[in-house]
């Protein structure tokens, strides 16, 4: 059975929410059906097939092609089957993902991943600021799953992030970690200001030395059991992070953030 895809027809000048477009709400529906829901556009409301060419029948595999920064919501409440996306997308991308798979062969706008469940998101390119976060005024962001972001990131990933892991190929904003309860965030690339910013428990695993803030202490240099097994879960991604076990045999620990429960630990790898 071909995927189910949506082929885009033009770009319009409103942002449009694409949350009907998961397996949850089409599963039992017939091309047809497909074709008549409504996407909010703007103050305007469009059926899907005045914005897409539609073909394929599988709901469990959706192909979005020609997809542009404007196309905000993509797997909101995704609970299973596969998304593909080729092309930019806009804001919540992922928004409270429970299951399933998304790839973007693009770049992310904000809150990509905001208040994820579990699953597995990939974005090739660039992904905007609030990754993996939470909701404005909300305590809990992220709470289970993988993100993989090939690109640069903004500032706040991973902000109040309480499970799950965060996996940057390259460099990250301001107040990466900030509030953060639990999870992992791992960066190959530079980070930014206010690393850790209040954070409570959870781990930063760092390529390059971080500017930390007084804060931090220093505990020392590091061989560290888990980290062999945490690698060992990254050997099945298309990424840098697979062949990445040999890098860290030992590692320079921090704790943190001293100003609130101290049980975070930013972990640098030593050259």
């Amino acid at each position: 059975m071909s995927a189910l895809t949506f082929k885009l027809k033009y770009r319009p000048d409103q942002r449009v929410d694409m949350s009907p477009l998961t397996d949850h709400n089409l599963t039992h529906l017939e091309l047809p059906d497909i074709a008549a829901i409504q996407l909010q556009c703007g103050k305007r409301k469009l059926r899907v097939d005045e914005l897409f060419n539609i073909s394929g029948y599988d709901t469990q595999n959706i192909v979005i092609k020609n997809s542009f920064s404007k196309l905000d919501f993509i797997g909101k409440e995704m609970a299973g089957g596969n998304i593909r996306v080729e092309g930019n997308v806009g804001a919540y991308l992922g928004f409270g993902m429970k299951a399933g798979e998304i790839k973007v062969r693009g770049d992310a706008g904000l809150y990509a991943a905001c208040e994820m469940k579990n699953g597995y998101l990939e974005i090739d390119g660039n992904a905007g600021d609030f990754l993996g976060a939470a909701l404005p005024g909300n305590k809990m962001g992220m709470k289970g799953g993988t993100i993989l972001v090939k690109g640069n990131v903004g500032e706040r990933a991973g902000d109040h992030m309480r499970r799950g892991y965060i996996l940057i190929e390259g460099n990250v904003g301001d107040y990466c970690g900030s509030r953060m309860t639990a999870g992992t965030i791992a960066v190959m690339g530079q980070t930014g200001k206010f690393l850790g910013y209040a954070m409570r428990r959870g781990t930063l695993l760092l390529w390059n030395k971080p500017q930390l803030q007084a804060t931090f202490n220093d505990c020392g240099v590091h061989t560290l059991g888990f980290l062999p097994i945490l690698f060992a879960s990254f050997k099945k991604l298309d990424s840098s992070f697979a062949d990445a076990s040999a890098a860290f045999n030992r590692v320079q620990r921090y704790a943190g953030d001293m100003a609130e429960l101290g049980r975070g630990e930013v972990l640098v790898k030593i050259s």
